[in-house]
């Protein structure tokens, strides 16, 4: 487990700050905030949440559907090429808006409009921009279509909710798009491998949303050898990369376990590592379910209350 553990940075070295970690990682799973807050905890002893929301501000790390089209923190050099690869899911984008009922052959220039040169919107906001042609989750579906063309970005938190703003106003320019899939991949492959350890495409290709052939055409031929001291125990948030980033989790779960870890529903339950294997998990209350005899928790837990001491941030 030390190479899984030392490529996932959960030893915590020293120096690397928010952006660094992320740039590592290739990207954050961002859905839930607090979570992705608590997943630079895990891996520094050092970066704060202001850290964290210091390197969104300077656009250095951008919250984005990525990789499963699901939202990620992800390094802003990273941008052009790591999202060219999902830009596929645009026809069911285009699906979920006529399931929920907006539809039109305009939805890109609406929303583009309805962003453009306005800084970061809530929800709310853009339903009044958008007059009445999207509610609810149609208003999201629609930022998706426009992020899929490089137009749209998640800007900073406001008041606990989640903003959408176009990559003009916040990044400077849309993104453009890496038009060579080839090289595309291949950086996927080395950047990806790197930070898992160990891995085989089938695990790349379940982690980034690409059919098997184009993950074993990503797949390196060698990885670089990565090592690390044991990590006696580490409390990683819901989401983490360490759980999301294999498609096989056998070696860290044991089987009887895996539905206290994956209660149903989308949900993903914080875990308690030891030596790198899921023992047990934790709530940011500090309830603990323990599949077995764990260490001491004390420090771990502490550490999470110092983390999230006067942090603004919540869920979207």
């Amino acid at each position: 487990m030390r190479q899984r553990t030392a490529a996932q940075l959960l030893h915590r070295p020293e120096g690397l700050g928010a952006g660094e970690i992320v740039r590592h990682l290739l990207a954050v799973q961002a859905q839930d905030l607090p979570s992705a807050l608590l997943a630079f905890r895990a891996r520094s002893a050092t970066v704060t949440v202001a850290d964290v929301e210091r390197a969104v501000e300077r656009r250095e790390i951008v919250r984005a559907w990525g990789p499963r089209g699901t939202l990620h923190y992800i390094h802003h050099d990273d941008l052009p090429w790591l999202l060219s690869l999902s830009t596929t899911r645009r026809a069911s984008t285009m699906r979920r808006l006529g399931q929920e009922g907006v539809t039109g052959d305009d939805l890109l220039p609406l929303i583009e409009r309805a962003l453009e040169g306005q800084g970061p919107l809530t929800k709310a906001e853009l339903e009044t921009r958008l007059g009445g042609r999207a509610t609810g989750q149609g208003i999201v579906h629609l930022v998706g279509l426009a992020a899929s063309y490089g137009l749209a970005v998640h800007g900073p938190p406001r008041d606990g909710k989640p903003t959408y703003v176009h990559t003009a106003d916040w990044l400077g320019a849309p993104i453009v798009f890496e038009a060579d899939r080839d090289r595309a991949l291949a950086e996927l492959g080395v950047r990806y491998r790197r930070a898992h350890v160990p891995a085989e495409p089938h695990d790349l290709a379940a982690w980034a949303g690409l059919p098997l052939g184009q993950a074993r055409k990503a797949w390196p031929p060698s990885g670089e050898p990565v090592d690390g001291p044991e990590v006696p125990v580490r409390l990683a948030p819901a989401f983490d990369e360490y759980l999301m980033g294999w498609r096989d989790r056998d070696s860290i779960l044991a089987p009887q376990h895996v539905k206290r870890v994956f209660p149903g529903g989308g949900m993903l339950r914080a875990v308690i590592l030891v030596g790198g294997v899921i023992q047990g998990t934790w709530t940011r209350s500090g309830e603990v379910d323990a599949f077995t005899g764990l260490p001491p928790l004390d420090d771990e837990l502490a550490d999470v209350r110092r983390f999230l001491t006067g942090s603004a941030a919540s869920a979207p």
